[in-house]
């Protein structure tokens, strides 16, 4: 019997190969090549028309186009709203991931709950959960309103019915990865079906207007599982992040064609859903021991908000002359904290070449701009010489490989939050711009000077 001809697709990507490789040529992502019947890996996803609506066909004006039709709808929810601008755009398909248990269903069934209380219809496709088991967590969150409709099917080609039939103002579909499309071949989650299923809701958000919201399922390293595609088509990429142990969650904008990405949502879980974050200050720094050495507070820029941060650190010897010293970082990258320690051991006197260096943002916030590196360098020089930095005093700034303090963006707006805050002493780049009243700024030029302000 001769053997069935088969090809090779990449999982990520979704391109064909002949034969397998280690890594995929279009794409150039390793080991996600897999073996599929050459039939499957040819077929093309087949777009149906929508029941009830047409898709508009034929070039027209640009300056003929209604801006009004694409205006924001709000979810009810603020700090969603600011991630998405205003709220969600009638005809987009928004994407939402992160990690299982961090509240994605939760955040979305508030989303529903919020925007059927005002009278008009939304559907939620649960292809992953029973309806009985929908009820039991959407009961926690408060009565239910009439107008939200739930439907446990894995049937992507019975939605656009169903909406059709209900009206349904707003869909969320949980999971992408649990539905399928009866016309493809292959098994729900696979990158085929993956495919089918997204365009078929997208035709369905463009065709009929409606705003659909999916979620997606993350990888181990918290990446959005699936093909690269899904990323692609979808008009909003939103993810959900949070550590178990801490109750605080973060809602960040990865793509959005309809506004800025930098926004960044703060929420609480709770038995009763997720809270809004209304006063991140206390959140945040409501558990600092002023005085301790090793703690630094840091002005981060999220978005359009300044966010005050407890930056930590603790240098400790290593375990032996034999053992190498580790570097750990949590809520910062790890490599930028690498190339700060090597910038203080050339300019400082710290001689941190043979110690263990912990540092960590706290509160579950991670902070991923360099003009976190002075405030990571002065944590790490107060907790080696043992000596606390003033309690009211923040700091800001990127350090360059020369030992430089270099200016960063925003710095009006973080010695602001700052001032507001009850901070009256800024240490920051010799080329700052002025604070406001009240507020003392110590300005460095660089490393060497900034770890003599301990001294000081």
């Amino acid at each position: 019997m001769s053997r069935p001809k088969s090809a090779h697709r990449c999982g990520s990507c979704g391109s064909v190969t002949a034969r397998w490789a280690g890594r995929c040529p279009t794409c150039e992502e390793w080991n996600t090549l897999a073996e599929v019947p050459l039939e499957a890996a040819v077929a093309a996803p087949v777009l149906r028309p929508v029941p009830g609506a047409g898709l508009e066909a034929g070039p027209c004006r640009l300056g003929d186009v209604d801006l009004a039709a694409a205006a924001p709808h709000p979810t009810g929810i603020e700090e969603l709203d600011r991630v998405l601008g205003g709220g969600l755009v009638p005809g987009s398909v928004t994407l939402l991931g992160g990690e299982p248990g961090v509240g994605k269903s939760t955040l979305l069934l508030q989303v529903l709950r919020s925007v059927s209380s005002g009278g008009e219809p939304v559907l939620l496709v649960s292809a992953e959960e029973s309806p009985r088991q929908v009820r039991l967590r959407a009961e926690r969150l408060g009565p239910l309103p009439e107008s939200l409709l739930v439907m446990d099917s894995t049937d992507v080609s019975a939605v656009a019915g169903a909406v059709a039939d209900s009206g349904a103002r707003l869909v969320v579909v949980d999971s992408i990865q649990a539905v399928r499309d009866p016309a493809i071949s292959g098994a729900a989650g696979s990158v085929s079906q993956v495919r089918a299923c997204a365009e078929v809701l997208v035709q369905l958000a463009k065709s009929g207007d409606v705003p659909v919201v999916v979620v997606g399922h993350v990888t181990k390293d918290g990446s959005l599982a699936g093909p690269r595609l899904l990323e692609h088509v979808v008009d909003t990429v939103l993810t959900v992040e949070g550590d178990r142990h801490h109750a605080l969650r973060t809602v960040r904008a990865v793509k959005h064609r309809f506004g800025a990405t930098g926004e960044l949502g703060l929420f609480t879980m709770s038995d009763a859903g997720l809270a809004a974050v209304t006063d991140p200050y206390r959140l945040l720094l409501g558990d600092r021991r002023p005085g301790e050495p090793g703690s630094t507070v840091l002005p981060a820029i999220e978005g359009q908000r300044a966010l005050l941060v407890e930056v930590q650190a603790l240098v400790a010897d290593p375990a032996g002359p034999a053992v190498p010293a580790r570097r750990s970082a949590q809520g910062l990258d790890t490599g930028r904290l690498a190339l700060l320690l090597a910038v203080l051991d050339k300019r400082s006197d710290l001689g941190l070449a043979r110690t263990d260096v912990y540092t960590s943002v706290v509160g579950g916030i991670r902070v991923a701009e360099p003009a976190a590196d002075l405030a990571v360098v002065l944590a790490v020089a107060s907790a080696a010489r043992g000596l606390p930095l003033p309690a009211d005093l923040v700091a800001f700034g990127e350090v360059g490989l020369g030992g430089e303090v270099r200016q960063v963006p925003h710095a009006p707006r973080r010695l602001a939050e700052a001032a507001r805050l009850g901070f009256r002493y800024a240490l920051v780049p010799g080329t700052c711009p002025d604070g406001p009243p009240g507020m003392k700024l110590l300005r460095v030029g660089e490393v060497a000077q900034a770890v003599a302000v301990l001294s000081a």
